[in-house]
């Protein structure tokens, strides 16, 4: 183990209380061919994918395996101004409306329910309270282990299971609020953040990474040539990938294009849209839980280097609930000084590992 770092989960139940329960198979056609797609056919004992059972297992898995170093607080609701900052007052007033009811907010499986409400604001106010616990020092890094997720959540739309954009927010309350000038957000979720990229699309004081699966994979936005526009052009940085990209692809994505942009850049802050669906049990990717390691030693790294570590984990999506767990347990091991594994090709340590057992039969021979 190396040296022990200070973690803060920010983390409140209220975010539990949004639970569409939605029947897939009652549907309108249009709605659940979108969901099936987005799935990738994986079934869920939960007839929404995105439900409370997420949050809950990561924290029974925190409880029964503590981390040494990690520390709970919760955060107050975002306010409306804070919210504003990224999402149009008209969006807004339509979101707050609906609060107490069941409606459908887009035909691409977005909904709400009666708790929906609350537990948004208390997702992006958990994800702002991690920033303001970090840049004023309250603790070395932090993560917000927040639902709904945030980044396909647009301007003046939610999508994806989206409402609020919480890393979008937590960001712009940095700029606005905190003196950060220069704000760096990393986005390895398998499915492209397109709500964070259309935030900051002209935006030259946010640098916006994002790998991803590449279209027609939901939501068919983030290729090569998206760089943003106007004064923001070259801060997008997109790396599309093949289903099947593992954890090496995604290491050498993160040490060839994300550290030397960030090093041009040199961010005052790094926020990281953490998804757990890259692991080989969820979505795509085949992301093993030392690929998860890796990845959050690199981004640990740049903020080590550039930013007196000033690093904030979002959660994003994730829907097996045994690798979204025990990944997110991964990341916080990294973030709090544990060992990071070396990665080797799919296979390569058990072949090794099994050569090295059966060498002394073969030379006895």
């Amino acid at each position: 183990m190396a040296a022990s770092r200070s973690v803060t989960v920010f983390y409140d139940e209220v975010m539990l209380g949004h639970d569409p329960q939605v029947d897939l198979p009652f549907l309108p056609s249009r709605v659940e061919k979108r969901v099936r797609n987005i799935l990738g056919g994986l079934n869920f004992k939960w007839n929404y994918p995105e439900h409370p059972g997420r949050l809950s297992a990561i924290m029974d898995l925190l409880k029964q395996e503590p981390i040494p170093g990690v520390q709970f607080q919760s955060g107050p609701r975002a306010t409306y101004e804070q919210l504003g900052r990224v999402h149009t007052t008209t969006y807004l007033d339509h979101i707050f409306s609906l609060e107490g009811q069941r409606a459908w907010l887009d035909s691409d499986t977005t909904a709400v329910s009666p708790e929906s409400i609350p537990a948004a604001t208390s997702a992006a106010g958990n994800a702002i309270a991690a920033v303001e616990s970090v840049v004023k020092g309250e603790t070395q890094s932090a993560f917000a282990l927040v639902r709904p997720p945030g980044h396909h959540a647009e301007p003046v739309r939610a999508r994806g299971f989206c409402l609020f954009n919480n890393v979008a927010v937590a960001a712009a309350h940095a700029q606005a609020k905190l003196g950060c000038q220069r704000i760096l957000i990393v986005d390895w979720d398998v499915h492209h953040g397109n709500g964070t990229q259309d935030i900051f699309w002209a935006d030259p004081d946010v640098l916006f990474f994002d790998t991803h699966c590449a279209a027609p994979f939901y939501p068919g936005s983030g290729n090569l040539n998206e760089v943003g526009a106007g004064l923001g052009e070259g801060y997008t940085v997109n790396v599309p990938l093949p289903e099947s990209a593992g954890d090496i692809a995604m290491e050498k994505a993160f040490r060839d294009i994300l550290i030397p942009a960030a090093d041009r850049f040199e961010p005052d802050l790094v926020l990281v849209s953490a998804g757990t669906d890259p692991h080989h049990n969820d979505m795509a990717f085949n992301l093993s839980y030392d690929g998860f390691a890796v990845l959050t030693s690199i981004v640990q790294s740049i903020a080590d280097k550039h930013c007196d570590g000033r690093l904030v984990l979002v959660l994003e999506g994730g829907y097996n609930l045994t690798s979204l767990a025990r990944g997110v347990h991964t990341m916080l091991t990294v973030m709090a000084g544990g060992d990071v594994p070396e990665l080797m090709e799919c296979g390569l340590r058990e072949v090794r590992e099994a050569a090295e057992f059966h060498r002394d039969a073969f030379e006895e021979e």
